[in-house]
């Protein structure tokens, strides 16, 4: 499989040999079953007091002829709180168990939990594969992001591209997929009563620029990232194949003999 190598003009040069990684079927299932495998979820959990700061009185005693017992109330065993009391009877309200109101939960999350979940090494590297392959896929990217992609993918661009400045890197990128509309990062306003809950903006994915071990580029509105450091949250952001992506030769180069 060959791919156009693309200049710091948009011009197609000369073509490129593309690795097996880029030819693979695409296998979604498996990426999202990878992408939740490798997903890193901080380990949380409630207060063991939860629920239980009151003084509710425990278990009630159910014997005959005794003073604060449900004996005879016609009420449920469940451990109550006294609110007021007129002699020997009592206002209770349920407290501490699960079906009452403010007490502990009945299956909490456990802060200890094992958090690790396992996964084959063929599944991974099938897993990576589909995601390289899909950023190759055109019909795969132009329904995702709704735009017309104009040049043959895998995107492969010179490395005299690294040294371009943003203003004519941005021309780049529009000559190649035809707007820059999704393919820079765009923060916006959220819709609803989330921006008073701590997610005020909405922040898009944006562009994947893949640069090799020994390369530098400094561009905003766009991921840039090693081939060492490449992960499948990279490539198929929250599990979902498909992300536009731009390789350099040397990437593409690293890319063959990294993913085996």
């Amino acid at each position: 499989m060959k791919a156009d190598l693309i200049d710091k003009n948009g011009k197609e040069t000369t073509q490129v040999e593309v690795p097996h990684n880029f030819s693979k079927s695409v296998r979604k299932d498996i990426v999202l079953k990878a992408f939740e495998a490798k997903k890193v979820m901080q380990p949380h959990g409630t207060s063991i007091y939860a629920g239980k700061i009151h003084s509710a009185s425990g278990i009630i005693g159910h014997k005959r002829h005794s003073w604060k017992v449900s004996y005879g109330r016609g009420i449920s065993r469940v451990p109550r709180k006294i609110m007021s009391r007129d002699g020997t009877s009592f206002n209770w309200v349920g407290a501490t168990a699960a079906g009452t109101r403010g007490g502990r939960r009945a299956h909490p999350p456990k802060a200890w939990e094992n958090q690790f979940r396992k996964i084959n090494k063929k599944e991974m590297l099938i897993a990576i594969n589909s995601s390289f392959s899909a950023t190759a896929e055109k019909k795969i990217l132009e329904s995702k992001y709704s735009i017309k992609i104009n040049k043959k993918l895998p995107v492969i661009v010179s490395s005299e591209v690294l040294k371009l400045e943003t203003k004519t890197f941005y021309e780049l990128l529009e000559k190649i997929f035809g707007t820059l509309n999704k393919v820079l990062k765009e923060r916006r306003l959220r819709a609803g009563r989330g921006k008073l809950r701590g997610r005020r903006y909405r922040t898009n994915v944006g562009l994947l620029f893949v640069i090799g071990d020994n390369e530098k580029m400094k561009i905003n509105g766009i991921d840039i990232i090693k081939v060492q450091d490449l992960r499948l949250k990279d490539l198929a952001p929250n599990g979902v194949v498909g992300r536009l992506t731009v390789y350099t030769e040397n990437a593409i180069k690293e890319i063959a003999k990294r993913f085996v």
